[in-house]
């Protein structure tokens, strides 16, 4: 009886950012498909449900009135973490910039923070974006857990992933790291 040898381990294609971008260019993926690039393969984003677009909205509307044009909030704009990465998460506070990233993608430097609200998109949230958020430097990242009812904030960034990991409960409020003064209260998102 003859053994088998093993197969030899399978090579697979990384798409860059610009390989992305020229197939959007083409016409062959369109801008509205739901796609983000995930180190070098296109992910299917999760359907966004009314709850879940309405946190977004509320969250977009506390942040924009509290920063007072400190920051600029990105509603589920893509941001280019490196050459095979562009996450579009839900928000994100980008360092204020005279042509509103017009010109170029913002880069992990230009953020303060992310936030994704996650219902059926939880595990994938913290078990792929999260630590490709860190690895990237990104000094904070905020899940809004529509499943637990709490907001999980994760901070000081290592290759390794989040050092710290905060869960903000029913009754209590956040701020970012970088802006103290603007306050998130829990239960104004995820009170029924």
């Amino acid at each position: 009886m003859s053994v088998a040898a093993a197969a030899p381990p399978i090579e697979r294609y990384r798409l860059t950012s610009a390989i992305f971008h020229e197939m959007v260019d083409k016409g062959i993926l369109n801008e509205d498909d739901r796609l983000e690039l995930i180190e070098g393969e296109l992910v299917t984003m999760s359907p966004i449900g009314p709850e879940h677009m309405g946190v977004a909205n509320q969250i977009a509307q506390i942040l924009i009135r509290q920063l007072e044009q400190r920051a600029i909030v990105s509603i589920q704009g893509p941001i280019a973490l490196d050459e095979f990465s562009e996450p579009q998460p839900d928000l994100a506070l980008l360092v204020q910039r005279d042509d509103f990233y017009k010109h170029s993608l913002p880069r992990p430097a230009d953020v303060a923070l992310v936030i994704e609200v996650a219902d059926s998109s939880l595990a994938y949230d913290r078990t792929i974006k999260m630590p490709l958020y860190a690895r990237a430097g990104i000094p904070e990242a905020w899940i809004v857990n529509l499943i637990d009812r709490w907001i999980e904030v994760y901070r000081d960034p290592s290759a390794a992933g989040y050092t710290t990991l905060l869960k903000i409960l029913s009754g209590k409020s956040i701020a970012p790291q970088a802006f103290d003064d603007v306050v998130v209260v829990v239960d104004d998102l995820l009170s029924d």
